[in-house]
């Protein structure tokens, strides 16, 4: 059967999903295969170390490196406090005393005799990794993290900033092309994870910070109004560490985009859920999308993966066959959402010249378009 190899956003309303929580650097796993956790569950945690400062004793006390011992008031793998002398002179006359205080509190790692710096390293910085999602621990590895499974539905978007957050899913635009206003929110919302429709603007997400609204989801945003958020220009790099109190994940690109039907109407069916979210994004080699995950539950409010038994784990796809689902992402149409009607195997000249592969995609009035197969993406699930 013809087919063609397309990227493409995965959406499936019921599918086993797979989540690795691992740790930085090697530390505990304090959860066990079999357990069942929730999203706000500690699975793992560690220490990062802590930042080194160099300190120049030799050059502030006027002496030399090789008696540099002699002048320490403490030694190496002794804690110290920010202001506390460290080493000090002792001169005859004490008005002539010069003394060392430390920069910060933290711990000596090393005094050196030969370069005459005195190396402090600050507290060791606690990290833990919390499940993420509500599920299963099927996976262990020992100091390094957990697999935590669980049936759910799973979107991914297009373009994400802020971390990894919870919370109940509630629908507040009408419909998927409506533009929410400042107006549409309310202290009802606090701690929930909103849907809105097309387009939102910089008022909207200022009131959603003022609320305390965890996420927002939305079919579009303009770029000025990121900037605005951030104080910043954002590049081309991964985004998901943002400290802006609020995720937002961006469903189909910039400017005013209705979000695609069926997104909306999976988002529909789940109002009320407690939803993951992550706006992690990477554009480059190893891209990362942003995703909402919403596990589905038992009579006992706990994860449905025991009652999934036969539901399949999401598995690649090999590529968009005649009838899939399809986003194109290039003017004249771009943000349309269509089907495959016919994947011809000949190439084909376009207006630019170039002789490319090329796809016919029908829209849901009538309407079909021939364009290159790389001006679109597949919808997937």
């Amino acid at each position: 059967m013809t087919h063609a190899y397309t990227p493409g956003l995965r959406l499936s309303e019921k599918m086993v999903i797979r989540k690795k929580r691992f740790l930085p650097l090697p530390g505990d796993v304090i959860v066990a295969k079999g357990d069942m956790v929730k999203a706000d569950d500690i699975v793992a945690n560690t220490s990062l170390p802590g930042k080194v400062h160099s300190l120049n004793v030799v050059n502030r006390l006027g002496i030399l490196p090789k008696d540099i011992h002699s002048f320490m008031l403490k030694g190496e793998g002794e804690d110290v406090r920010k202001d506390e002398p460290l080493a000090e002179t002792k001169p005859m006359i004490k008005f002539f005393k010069s003394v060392c205080f430390s920069p910060i509190t933290g711990k000596i790692e090393t005094v050196s005799d030969i370069t005459g710096q005195v190396l402090l390293r600050e507290p060791p910085r606690p990290v833990e990794v919390k499940a993420f999602v509500d599920g299963k621990v099927i996976e262990v590895f020992e100091q390094e993290g957990v697999v935590i499974a669980t049936k759910a539905t799973f979107i991914q978007g297009i373009f994400g900033i802020g971390g990894e957050t919870t919370g109940e899913l509630a629908i507040v635009a009408k419909s998927r092309q409506d533009i929410i206003k400042a107006s549409d929110l309310c202290n009802e919302q606090r701690g929930k994870i909103i849907v809105a429709g097309s387009l939102v603007d910089y008022n909207v997400i200022q009131k959603s910070l003022d609320i305390g609204i965890r996420g927002i989801i939305v079919g579009g945003i303009k770029d000025d109004d990121i900037n605005r958020l951030l104080g910043y220009d954002l590049g081309v790099a991964i985004t998901g560490s943002e400290d802006i109190n609020i995720t937002l994940i961006v469903t189909e690109g910039f400017g005013q985009i209705d979000i695609a039907q069926r997104t909306f109407d999976v988002l529909q069916s789940r109002a009320g859920s407690i939803a993951s979210i992550s706006g992690a994004t990477q554009i480059r080699a190893g891209v990362v999308r942003p995703e909402i995950i919403i596990p589905f539950k038992d009579e006992n409010g706990i994860s449905g993966l025991d009652s999934a038994e036969g539901t399949p784990v999401r598995e690649e796809t090999v590529g968009i066959l005649i009838g899939d689902p399809v986003r194109i992402i290039r003017t004249p149409y771009f943000g349309k959402i269509g089907t495959v009607k016919n994947l011809p195997s000949e190439l084909r000249k376009i207006e630019t010249e170039a002789v490319v592969r090329v796809i016919e995609v029908e829209f849901p009035d009538g309407q079909s378009v021939i364009i290159p197969r790389s001006n679109v993406e597949a919808i997937e699930g």
